[in-house]
């Protein structure tokens, strides 16, 4: 008797349990699997205690480690993520950490503290080419291109409403722009190989469509993407098992088959029929113009800033993405072994553009793993006016790195087009916590510049940080990527300009909330 009460009072409670995981919106997980979720967050308490005596340790786990997910994680929940007892990556002998340098003394800092801090970017987006619709976009972190499709229209709402309550850019990537883009912010839209959303009948690009789908939403640049980090040269694919009929009428394509983009353009064909194109756009359009691409051979960036030298064509930026750069379906030789790392790729590039001093005359934006703030700030010292953030985005609607991304089965609902899954993200409360992780990382931005002794991320040289070769020797950035004076930093005149932009206080108070 006693045994059936017990067992029957189990039972009620468990499903007291399930009721309260099915009702609640703020765990996709405990919603979509009721009960058994909790045992994910369990193993997640006691996990650094498991790793340390039995798997690996914080900083071990790929592509993204333990200690940079709970810092994601914290800073989306508004959280402490601060981290105690020092640091866990092993700085007295790994090789290539970098290590960012303070000063003792500067002149101009900027507000720390600030909950809002917006870090407008020092470069206005087709200004030096006079584009009609030329802006200064308001934050120098944005949500990175992330089609409708690859992830689930609840993901992209989170994702765009997140973008509109931090006062970022939102790329739509070259899915399409679908109704989930348009929840508020304002867009960078992507025009892939296959030209979803802007390509006629037969599946070539239509200037009209183009045109038409601009006009319908908040579209403040076109960004023509050539490659991506993840899988350069090889052209998208949406499985078929994620191909829904809303995908299928958004993107124009057909039901039941992969959705494999072209690996190249069929709109232009070499670096001068791209920069008509380029033009072309912008003519029709007045937005700014720029491309995506991994970086590779070198020849393509070299023809560009040799035809951009004349000043008559040009585009307005170049995003140049790591081969270390996510992504939902690659094969495994393209995500280990094509293209160059961020760093090593974006430093070729950069450098090809300053030989010829064009550096002020675009604007340089990266991406590939740059939401994690030390990764962020090379970026910046390297050059980068601006940072695209993916993953990081994703883990802070409720990704856990399941790694499930191409089969459709994503457990919390953001990479999967199953309904099931998909109902368990709420877009609202995940909404709130993307827009906490972007203010929290550029706050970040500002504390370290602080530290560096500047106003602004942008601000910060290839001489303020270093790589260190464990007990051996320590190289500036600038030596190691093999940049020239004055190179990774702005001309006077952007200088002047970002510093009148940024406010100063004169004092810090640590206890300030956040």
């Amino acid at each position: 008797m006693r045994l059936s009460r017990l067992v029957g009072g189990a039972t009620v409670a468990l499903g007291a349990v399930a009721v309260r995981d099915l009702l609640q919106k703020r765990h996709a997980l405990q919603r979509n699997f009721p009960v058994i979720g909790h045992a994910r967050y369990l193993l997640e308490t006691i996990g650094p205690e498991l790793r340390q005596y039995i798997v690996t340790s914080n900083e071990e786990e790929r592509p993204f480690s333990r200690d940079q997910r709970s810092w994601i994680y914290a800073s989306a929940k508004a959280e402490n993520n601060y981290f105690g007892f020092g640091t866990d990556v092993d700085v007295e002998h790994v090789q290539g950490h970098a290590y960012i340098k303070q000063r003792t003394f500067a002149s101009q800092l900027p507000d720390d503290h600030d909950p809002a801090a917006r870090l407008p970017s020092a470069k206005v987006l087709g200004g030096p080419r006079g584009r009609a619709k030329a802006f200064r976009p308001g934050s120098v972190v944005n949500i990175s291109a992330m089609s409708f499709g690859s992830l689930s229209g609840a993901a992209i709402t989170a994702l765009n409403k997140g973008a509109a309550a931090a006062g970022t850019l939102h790329n739509t990537g070259e899915g399409g722009l679908s109704p989930y883009h348009r929840n508020g912010a304002d867009l960078i839209l992507q025009l892939g190989t296959a030209y979803f959303g802007c390509r006629d009948q037969d599946g070539a690009f239509s200037l009209e469509r183009l045109k038409e789908t601009v006009a319908s939403a908040p579209v403040r640049a076109i960004e023509i993407k050539l490659s991506q980090g993840a899988k350069p040269g090889l052209g998208g694919l949406l499985p078929a098992a994620k191909i829904t009929p809303e995908i299928a009428e958004i993107r124009g394509i057909p039901m039941g088959r992969d959705c494999a983009s072209p690996s190249r353009h069929t709109a232009f064909g070499d670096v001068d029929s791209m920069l008509d194109f380029v033009e072309l756009l912008a003519a029709e359009t007045g937005l700014p113009v720029g491309i995506k691409s991994a970086v590779g051979e070198l020849g393509f960036w070299q023809d560009l800033a040799r035809l951009m030298s004349a000043h008559d064509r040009g585009v307005d930026f170049v995003t140049i993405d790591g081969g270390e750069g996510g992504t939902g379906a690659a094969p495994l030789l393209f995500t280990d072994s094509v293209s160059l790392p961020f760093r090593m790729g974006f430093s070729r590039v950069y450098g090809t553009f300053a030989e010829l001093g064009l550096t002020d005359e675009l604007t340089f934006i990266g991406s590939g793993k740059l939401g994690l703030p030390d990764n962020a700030v090379v970026a910046f010292a390297l050059g980068a006016d601006m940072i695209n953030v993916a993953r990081e985005a994703m883990l802070s609607i409720g990704c856990i790195q399941s790694q499930k991304c191409h089969t459709d089965r994503c457990p919390t609902g953001v990479a999967t087009q199953n309904p099931w899954l998909v109902h368990g993200l709420d877009p609202h409360d995940k909404g709130v916590r993307c827009a906490v992780y972007l203010r929290v990382l550029r706050k970040e931005l500002m504390k370290v510049s602080a530290a560096v002794g500047v106003a602004h991320p942008g601000l910060i040289t290839a001489e303020d940080v270093e790589i260190l070769s464990g007990d051996y020797e320590a190289r500036s950035l600038a030596s190691v990527y093999g940049y020239k004076d004055g190179w990774g930093a702005l001309g006077p005149r952007l200088e002047a300009e970002l510093l009148d932009l940024m406010t100063t206080k004169p004092d810090f108070n640590e206890k300030e909330p956040a």
